[in-house]
């Protein structure tokens, strides 16, 4: 391992990734040299240049600096990648995202957030509690914060916020002083084969925990009785009665809500969350148990809640009018579906619902055919974009169209992005919500501007 304080040259091969973006802002921050290549230019690796980071979007091996210290790269990298091939060959180190993050966490406080789904809203929510209550905080996030526009900074103290990735158990290299499972669902199973491997991994993640640690849980995982329970541990639900700490009083308010943070020992009450879908009032439990291990002052995280503007596509208002609501959100397995829908009925239970999605990966669509009908069912209409294949190949028989088979629904549609967009302007829908983890954020602004024609 190298000493972090000696890179001084950086190269990222898929600076435009989520995660790979936090690091190289990192690095930059520090004062290194930071320069990188994506596939696609995107508003992100935009935003990157005008930071001073150098990307650039076609394979050139020339533009690699020749005293490069540390060369990062993404799973998402396929092997024969030009770039990857001549570093590899001219004996530079390579290490994946995940190496680095255990460098930087060492030897720091760290709050390690993991789940299937619901990490980066509530990865998101820890790290403005800290930065607003000026606790602070360094934060590595999954996710653009709205409050600041950035899925990195950092602080004087100490504490690293990192949302923990179970994608190819590169979480297992981590270790929390406080760990966060928001939810284990069967996901990334072309990683993991089966749903008991993806609960293996999580229950080793837990067991990493260090022996002074705290671990904060959903209390309706499956397997809840095998993780770790040898540090101090605490369980959350949004409204069950038996959980450690539970949402009580629960009141919609201007798209958002108010709630009671119920636990054995103490309560929060007239806590504003003012973003929707049930799903984040559960998220801020898991937030405020942290604030309050952590000894931050009531008044301060009620006010670092109600101050919290939410993450980029996570159930983000795009368009709120007496016309039209346009919801963009990052949904991309059934459960997520489900927990949007029902978030999005409980704000608005009379508007007619028009749900678009753009099915992620061949793999996740044939492992999750029938859960993704079962939840798609629950909108008033569907209109499902071709898969986005990311990494993979084509699967024979393995389309959009299979997810349509297997919904016992007439308001279903085929349609190009093409054909979307005219779709919209025809029938400009009173409650549009677009799903997706693969491009779909290319169309909102285009959607945006036909709903407000």
């Amino acid at each position: 391992m190298i000493e972090l304080k000696n890179i001084q040259t950086v190269y990222f091969i898929g600076i435009g990734g989520i995660g790979m973006s936090a690091l190289a802002r990192y690095f930059h921050a520090k004062g290194a040299h930071v320069s990188g290549y994506d596939r696609t230019e995107t508003a992100l690796t935009k935003q990157l240049e005008l930071e001073g980071i150098a990307v650039h979007y076609q394979e050139n091996t020339k533009l690699i600096p020749a005293e490069t210290d540390v060369v990062v790269y993404t799973p998402a990298i396929p092997a024969d990648n030009k770039e990857l091939v001549f570093c590899a060959e001219k004996k530079y180190l390579i290490v994946k995202r995940s190496d680095v993050l255990q460098w930087i966490t060492l030897h720091s406080f760290n709050i390690c957030i993991s789940g299937t789904h619901g990490k980066t809203t509530t990865s998101t929510m820890i790290a403005h509690i800290l930065r607003h209550s000026g606790y602070g905080c360094n934060a590595f996030l999954g996710g653009i914060s709205t409050n600041y526009q950035s899925n990195f900074w950092s602080s004087e103290n100490n504490v690293v916020v990192v949302e923990a990735d179970e994608y190819d158990r590169s979480f297992l290299k981590l270790l929390p002083n406080i760990a966060i499972v928001t939810a284990i669902d069967p996901d990334h199973l072309d990683i993991y084969g089966t749903a008991e491997a993806v609960e293996e991994a999580f229950i080793a993640f837990t067991k990493k925990i260090k022996k002074d640690g705290t671990l904060i849980y959903h209390s309706t995982i499956p397997c809840a009785d095998k993780l770790n329970k040898t540090v101090v541990h605490y369980n959350y639900a949004l409204s069950t009665p038996d959980a450690d700490v539970h949402a009580s009083q629960i009141q919609i308010q201007e798209g958002g809500y108010v709630f009671t943070v119920q636990a054995k020992y103490w309560q929060l009450t007239s806590v504003q969350l003012n973003m929707g879908g049930l799903h984040n009032v559960e998220n801020a439990l898991a937030a405020i148990l942290v604030a309050k291990q952590l000894g931050i002052a009531d008044h301060l995280i009620k006010e670092s809640i109600s101050t919290f503007k939410g993450v980029k596509r996570r159930f983000e208002f795009i368009l709120k009018t007496a016309q039209h609501v346009f919801i963009d959100d990052y949904a991309h397995h059934p459960a997520e579906l489900d927990a949007l829908i029902h978030g999005v009925r409980s704000l608005y239970p009379n508007k007619k619902m028009v749900l678009v999605f753009q099915p992620h990966l061949y793999s996740r669509t044939k492992d999750f055919a029938d859960a993704f009908a079962k939840s798609l069912q629950n909108a008033d209409q569907v209109i499902l974009l071709p898969i986005y294949p990311a990494r993979e190949l084509p699967i024979p028989g393995v389309d959009a169209a299979l997810l349509t088979e297997k919904m016992n629904s007439a308001n279903v549609l085929l349609l190009s992005k093409d054909e979307l967009i005219h779709w919209v302007a025809t029938n400009r829908p009173e409650l549009l919500i677009t799903a997706g983890a693969g491009d779909i954020d290319k169309m909102i602004e285009p959607l945006k501007e036909k709903l407000i024609e």
